[in-house]
Formats: structure tokens, sequence, C-alpha cells
């Protein structure tokens, strides 16, 4: 090759090198601000929420306390008896039946009474509300408008996610209103959904991997569940619908087992959610496991088959261990998904109102979800205030679920 040649090709090289060069930059620079326009969104939607969630609140009683307790009694701490006996003396007998046969008094503990007394007798009503913001920035001005519009209101720094927002069950008065009942919803559907598809999701996984050969029939199969994947939810609520609360209502329902609830008959539990929830999650479970067995070395199989063992024995003591991290990854993005469903729930049939706390599977149900979005369609606007602090109780609940699932996962890598 000659002088003048090699130098052309050096030139030809120099300049193609500082081309990558400058497009690998930009594209470095796309990325880099992808990623901060990510957590800027993210970090506006939770400043957003967190202002919402706490804030001074004016309120006044519409039985004032000291009517029933005395002057500078504090009725909150009074005895169970006493709350008791002022319930009964202020509602009807109708209604104090009612929360007798729902629970007897005898075993509500003096908080519940406290807020049977609180919803019904005090009724405390809000008359005006602000947001973080304005509560750090315009205190003096919120103290002189509270004066002169609502001379005889109360005014607190009202804290909207608190543990009394954690225990309380729903109810219709947004002073006493919480999430108790959501919280436990929630987790009863997840648990079932999991519990369906975790197993189910990894034996497919397996069987695709690890038995099934490339015929056309198990190439339609995977390309159907790549598929699945990308399925709305609400068609997972319609099929849900269809199967489990009127195909399969005897069993979703309890009456074929003699412990079903009246009220629950028609098959819209929270066995039905679950199991409708689990056939949401299953596709994403069956993908990222196979994409986890996948990525098993294939000399890990040949040297267990080397020494004589199994399809069967190197699948479950070799392939599966070391491929387990990568499928409860694939599980932590499943509960993500379940957790935040709609949609589907509300075709199967959630209660937008229940203050009963799910005592099994066969019983009704809310989820947080549905919780927040019944808040928000109020009319009220002191209603948006308890579903931002939902909101916040949604992603604790969230980060707690994935923590759990991110220590099993730890567990099994370090067992490697």
């Amino acid at each position: 090759m000659s002088t003048a040649t090699q130098h052309t090709s050096r030139e030809q090289f120099s300049s193609n090198l500082e081309r990558r060069h400058r497009v690998g930059r930009i594209w470095f620079l796309l990325f880099q601000a992808s990623m901060v326009v990510g957590i800027v969104a993210l970090t506006v939607l939770l400043l957003n929420i967190a202002n919402s969630s706490f804030g001074y609140v004016a309120f006044h009683y519409g039985n004032p306390p000291e009517e029933f307790v005395g002057e500078g009694v504090d009725i909150e701490a009074a005895p169970k008896e006493d709350l008791i006996a002022i319930l009964q003396d202020n509602i009807s007998p109708g209604l104090f039946a009612r929360f007798e046969s729902e629970r007897s008094f005898s075993s509500r503990s003096q908080a519940n009474v406290y807020d049977l007394v609180l919803d019904y007798v005090l009724v405390p009503e809000i008359d005006a509300q602000w947001s973080l913001l304005q509560s750090l920035n315009q205190r003096d001005e919120i103290q002189a408008q509270v004066g002169a519009e609502f001379p005889d209101s109360i005014v607190e720094f009202q804290s909207w996610v608190d543990y009394d927002f954690i225990r309380s069950p729903q109810s219709s008065f947004v002073e006493i209103a919480g999430v108790r009942t959501a919280i436990f919803g929630s987790l009863w559907t997840i648990g079932i959904a999991i519990l369906f598809a975790f197993p189910i999701g990894v034996g497919a996984a397996i069987y695709l991997e690890e038995y099934a050969g490339d015929s056309l029939i198990n190439r339609v199969i995977r390309t159907n569940i790549n598929n699945l994947a990308g399925v709305p939810s609400i068609i997972y609520g319609i099929l849900g619908l269809a199967i489990f609360v009127r195909a399969l209502e005897p069993f979703t329902s309890g009456s074929v087992f003699g412990i079903g609830d009246p009220t629950t008959s028609n098959g819209r539990t929270i066995l039905s959610a679950g199991l409708t929830l689990g056939l949401l999650v299953l596709p994403l479970i069956i993908i990222n496991a196979q994409e986890a067995i996948r990525a098993v070395p294939s000399s890990l199989r040949q040297a267990s088959y080397g020494i004589g063992a199994t399809r069967w024995q190197t699948t479950w003591n070799h392939v599966l261990p070391v491929a387990m991290p990568g499928i409860m990854t694939g599980t932590i993005l499943a509960i993500s998904r379940a957790i935040g469903e709609t949609a589907p729930l509300v075709v199967i049939g959630a209660s937008t109102f229940i203050q009963v706390d799910p005592d099994g599977p066969f019983s009704k149900f809310t989820t947080l979800p549905i919780q927040i979005f019944q808040w928000t369609a109020r009319p009220q606007n002191v209603f948006r205030n308890l579903a931002a602090a939902a909101s916040l109780t949604l992603l604790g609940l969230l980060l707690s679920l994935n923590a759990s699932a991110i220590l099993m996962r730890n567990r099994f890598r370090r067992r490697l």
C-alpha cells in the first residue's frame, strides 16, 4: 500500500472516529436530559401530593363537646362507658342496634367508640382548609381570615396522613375518614394475585425454556404471551367478570363451602378480584421468568448432565436457584402494576364505600386506588386532601412490598 493511500485511510478513520464520538456525545446528552426530565416530573408530582396532604384547617363542631362532658374536659380521653352512654342518648335506637350487631360495644376499643361519637354526635364540619405552602407562607393572613369569616371555628395544623388516618375506616365525614379497610383490601387482593400467578408463571416459563421445543405451536404460545402483556387492564376485568364472578360464582362467593356471606353471593369478592389481578400480571411474570432462565449459562446445564442429573434435577437444583433473583425482579414489577390497578376492580365490583374490614377471601372489599378514585370524584374540595393522603399511603405500601421482595431477591443472590 502506497504512502498516499495509507495517509487517506488514516484521515478517513480519524474523520469517522470523530463523527462517532460526536454522535455518542449527543445521545449521552439526550439520555441525561431524559433522566433529568423524569426526575423533575416525579419530584413535582410528589411535592403536589405532599402540598395537599398537610396544612391548616378551620373547623367547628355541630354539637360542641362541652354539652356532653362539661367545660375543660377532654371528651377524647373519656372512659369507654361514658362514650357509649353519650352515643346511646344521642342517636336513634335503630342505629345504636346496628352498631351493636356489627360489633358488640363490649369488644370495641375506647378509640373506636370515640370515633362513633365524633362521627354521629359531635359531627365536626370543616369550614376551610389551606395547602402546605399556603400554611407556611400565609400564616397571619389565614388567622385573620378565620377571625373575620369563621369566628367560632378552631384552627389546627392538619396532617392528613397520620396514625388515625391509617387505622380509621371509611366515613362520610372527611374529618374522621381513613383507609384501614382499603389497605386490608389491597393486601388481600395482592396476596391472592401473587399466590395464584407466581407458581403458574414460573412453571410456564420453565416449560417454555427447558422442555418445549421450537415448534410452531410453541412459537404461537410465546407470541401470544408477549401480546397479553400489553392488553389493557379493563379487558382482564371483563374476563374476570365473565369467569370468576359469573361462571365460578358458587366457588368465588364461598357458597359451595357453606361459608358465603349473603351480601357477596353474587361472586363479587376479594377472591374474584385477586384471581383477576393474577391473570393481569401472569404474562409479566412469565416473560421475566423466561428471560431470567434464558440468562443462565448453558455450561451449567451441561455440567449437571455430565454427572448424570436428569433434566428436572438440573432445572430444580441449578437453573432455578441461579435464575431466582431475576424471577423476583419480575415479581416486583408485577406487584407494582397490580397494586395500582383500578379499572378491572371496578368491573369486578369493588365497593366504593365500605366500613367493614375484610375477614377472608369471600368478603366484600375496596382497595386504595378505588378509594382514591372515589374521593377525587367527590364535589367537596376537602376530599382532595384525603385523596392526596391516600396516595402517599399507597406509595408507602408499594415501597414496603417492593422492599420485602428485594430483600428476598438479595437473599437468593447471597446463596449463590
